[in-house]
């Protein structure tokens, strides 16, 4: 007769507390913020406050953000390889916030931010590589340790605390970047980044995982009761791509995709031109705007996020998305029309502080449809690739409206972003009207 033995429980395994979850996946989430905030909004305000021409700094905001693009990479990968005594994927997770510590030491060797934006736009991207696998990998452990019943509220706190790590980047980094200079601030950056790398170290996936790797294969297996045994089956790349390709590629996830992404193109493409016309033709200073961006701005994003994540819960997510979508429609075209009114400064600052709600109020509908859409065996590689194109639609964005502010002012730019968020609207309507057995 053999004998069965449990594992002693564990307080900080994120199967077994619900609690755990949304501590766990929300500061993940801001050490994903912390370098984007500092990157895309502080520094690139500083930079439009040096007179980089517009172009550059779309180029550079682009060539930071474009390995966020192909995390669909990563995503076979993780889901290929994730035997291990430390969890499914806990040690994706790990080395790939540490290696992202690494690189993020390289931007320490840029000197002068502005005479070196190139240099420094590609220390960057090497960071963001492993940035983005990190992300992957806790996108992939998200979707296999969260119950579906809890994905709307777990997916509220994600988003949060990439908004605060976004928010305190370009708040507490932009006033660090005048006050101590951009040494003092990147060093600070790296030294978070390996803070909260460290406190990962601490959390398991599920009881039976070890805090830290084995190589004894015989340690690798952990006798459970029946109750509690997960059967983990590995595919070969063969049979990944084919359930991914067919994921990716059926007609109610490319039409329901879509229509995300071109919500935040949208999104991005006034963000971008609104604070590049509130620098360069308002004659705001550049810590105004982060300022802003990192404190009253992140305010509101927080609230709707976490608010929005309970409501999807309880509504249901796919109402919700067609919901929100019409009201960022309407306020980009609202507010695009009143462009004259933004040379009165309560004006301006309302509606900047505003544009923070656009995000969160997507992210908190779409991310819980983007995860039912996901095939069972391929939901990490999926739902990876679905983030890696909502990455791209940020990084298409900046880019196109950098290069359009040559020719055209903020307003018109709104204008055209509150059609596209309208369009988005209608095609995710019409076909979650059609397919109306998608959950949640």
């Amino acid at each position: 007769m053999t004998a069965s033995f449990v594992t002693p429980k564990y307080p900080l395994t994120l199967s077994q507390s619900q609690p755990l979850r949304y501590v766990v996946f929300f500061y993940l989430y801001v050490m994903q913020g912390l370098p984007a905030g500092f990157s895309l909004t502080a520094l690139a305000n500083y930079l439009t406050a040096e007179g980089v021409k517009p172009s550059m700094i779309g180029t550079f905001t682009a060539i930071v953000g474009l390995p966020w693009a192909f995390q669909f990479i990563w995503g076979p990968l993780i889901d290929r390889y994730q035997r291990s005594a430390m969890g499914r994927r806990k040690p994706w997770v790990i080395g790939a916030q540490f290696l992202a510590f690494l690189a993020s030491l390289g931007i320490l060797f840029v000197r002068n931010p502005v005479d070196q934006v190139t240099t420094l736009a590609w220390f960057f991207f090497g960071h963001s590589i492993f940035a983005a696998i990190q992300d992957a990998s806790v996108d992939a452990m998200a979707i296999t340790v969260i119950p579906e019943d809890e994905r709307g509220r777990v997916n509220a706190f994600m988003r949060a605390g990439f908004l605060i790590g976004t928010g305190v980047g370009a708040a507490v980094f932009s006033q660090l970047l005048r006050s101590y200079g951009f040494f003092d601030t990147a060093l600070t950056l790296s030294l978070s980044l390996l803070a909260l790398t460290f406190l990962t170290c601490f959390i398991r996936e599920r009881p039976e995982d070890r805090l830290l790797p084995s190589f004894n294969r015989q340690s690798l297996v952990i006798v459970q009761p029946s109750t509690q045994r997960t059967e983990l089956v590995e595919h070969d790349f063969r049979w990944l791509f084919t359930e991914l390709f067919k994921g990716l590629f059926s007609r109610r996830s490319l039409l329901l995709f879509g229509s995300v992404v071109a919500a935040y193109v949208s999104v991005s493409l006034f963000l971008r031109a609104y604070n590049y016309h509130l620098i360069q033709k308002l004659g705001w200073a550049d810590t105004s705007v982060s300022f802003l961006t990192g404190t009253y701005g992140m305010i509101v994003a927080t609230v709707v996020s976490l608010t929005g994540g309970f409501v999807a819960d309880r509504v249901g997510a796919r109402r919700l998305l067609i919901v929100m979508l019409g009201v960022v429609a309407v306020y980009l075209i609202t507010f695009n029309s009143l462009a004259g009114l933004w040379v009165h400064e309560r004006m301006a600052q309302t509606g900047l502080v505003a544009l923070y709600f656009m995000d969160p109020s997507i992210s908190v509908a779409a991310m819980p449809v983007l995860m039912t859409l996901c095939r069972k065996g391929v939901e990490g590689s999926q739902f990876t690739t679905y983030m890696a194109f909502v990455n791209l639609s940020d990084i298409a964005g900046s880019f196109l409206t950098g290069h359009a502010l040559h020719y055209i002012q903020a307003p018109a730019i709104g204008l055209f972003a509150g059609g596209l968020a309208f369009v988005a609207m209608l095609v995710t309507w019409f076909t979650l009207r059609h397919y109306r057995t998608i959950a949640p």
